[in-house]
């Protein structure tokens, strides 16, 4: 084997490499929160009673939250709000069968996380002071009095 082919092959591993740790939700520039770690490790923090309200108040606001079961950012933005909140959030998952990609495709959803509210989008990780601010939450924001 030429001395030429193999620094092309170890970029090769190196790049699969990179793509694995993004896929898998590694972080290079150093340690994710702690409700981050507690929720790849299965472990997720109990829900507050305001995670809780938040949860409802977005669903009933029609409130929608776009992800894929395979997506790290869908999967942190969950763990933000812990257990059981998490399954209140009006969730639409858009990979896991035809009837979901149809759905999101109709939606024009193109990344993920998606936050949709009134016709207004919103992609990436939204914080929960995001969430309450943009949806009008009737309960007390840290920028409050």
């Amino acid at each position: 084997m030429s001395s030429l082919l193999r620094p092309i092959g170890t970029r090769r591993r190196l790049l699969q490499l990179g793509v694995g740790l993004l896929l898998s939700g590694a972080s290079l520039a150093g340690a994710p929160g702690a409700s981050w770690a507690e929720a790849k490790a299965g472990q997720e923090p109990a829900s507050s009673k305001e995670q809780l309200a938040l949860a409802d108040h977005l669903k009933r606001q029609g409130v929608l939250f776009y992800g894929a079961w395979w997506c790290s950012h869908c999967q942190h933005q969950k763990a933000l709000f812990g257990s059981p909140a998490q399954e209140r959030l009006p969730y639409v998952e858009c990979d896991k069968d035809d009837s979901g990609r149809q759905r999101c495709n109709a939606a024009q959803v193109r990344a993920y996380p998606t936050w949709d509210y009134k016709g207004e989008r919103r992609e990436g990780v939204l914080s929960l002071e995001e969430l309450k601010l943009w949806s009008a939450f009737p309960g007390k924001t840290s920028g409050s009095r």
